[in-house]
Order: C-alpha cells, then sequence, then structure tokens
C-alpha cells in the first residue's frame, strides 16, 4: 500500500496545509490558527461558557486554557461571572476580540468561497458525506475490534 493513496495520509496531509494555510494568516495579526477558532466559537453577542468552550472546538482543556489565556493577556476576551451560577464563568469578547473575530470570519468565508469556487457543489456534497460516514463509523467505534 502506498503511504499517499490512504484516506488517512490524504486527511493529515490536508489537514497540516490547511492549518499551515490559517496559521499565515494569523500571524499577520499577530495571532495563530486557535486563538482564530476560539475567537469564532465565543458567542459574540452574549459570550459563552467556559466550560462548554473546548468540547465545542474539540479540544482537551489543558490546551484550551492556554489559548485563553493568551486572548485575555492580548485584551481579546474577559471573564464574567455568571449571574445565575456563581460557580461558573462566561467568555465575552471585548471590542477588539470583536475586530479580531471579524478578521477571523473573513479568513474562513474566503477560505470557503475559494474552495467552492474550484470545486463542483457536487463534489462538495460527497466530500461532506464521506467525512460524515468516517465520523459514524468512528463514533460506532467500527474500527479495530
Amino acid at each position: 500500500m502506498e503511504r499517499e493513496k490512504t484516506i488517512d495520509h490524504a486527511l493529515r496531509a490536508t489537514w497540516k496545509a490547511v492549518t499551515k494555510l490559517y496559521n499565515e494568516e494569523a500571524g499577520k495579526h499577530d495571532s495563530t490558527m486557535a486563538m482564530a477558532m476560539a475567537l469564532l466559537y465565543i458567542d459574540h453577542e452574549n459570550g459563552t461558557p467556559s466550560t462548554s468552550l473546548g468540547p465545542s472546538m474539540g479540544m482537551e482543556a489543558t490546551s484550551l486554557s492556554r489559548i485563553l489565556k493568551n486572548l485575555e493577556d492580548e485584551g481579546m476576551i474577559y471573564r464574567k461571572k455568571n449571574p445565575n451560577d456563581g460557580r461558573s464563568v462566561f467568555l465575552k469578547l471585548t471590542e477588539s476580540g470583536q475586530k479580531m473575530r471579524e478578521v477571523s470570519r473573513e479568513s474562513v468565508l474566503n477560505f470557503n468561497d475559494t474552495i467552492r469556487k474550484n470545486i463542483s457543489e457536487e463534489k462538495i456534497d460527497n466530500f461532506f458525506e464521506v467525512t460524515d460516514v468516517i465520523n459514524k463509523l468512528i463514533n460506532e467505534k467500527s474500527f479495530f475490534k
């Protein structure tokens, strides 16, 4: 079997290229892809409970806490106690966080628009169908029995 013809290689290589592309763009704004994605996952109007951010982004708590600390140090976010539950905290965007979120949003939209201009809608639909099946099989633990 040739490595370049395996599905997992294609997924890894493509994700590595996407990550590099986004990190290069984020670097132009003294940021990282991870920081930009966190800004996109924080509700820009109401904030987001800190405990729900990691699972929604698919990140471990230790990695996420480092990213949140950097965002806080950069003045992009702040923490506000939940008025209904003093034990929990909401992450909210500052004005500069809102601006950087918009830059991140535009980058993601630009990426998607470029892909959609170069690949037919049918092939994009097939791509999502394939990724849905892969995720379903993983969730069903269909591998390595």
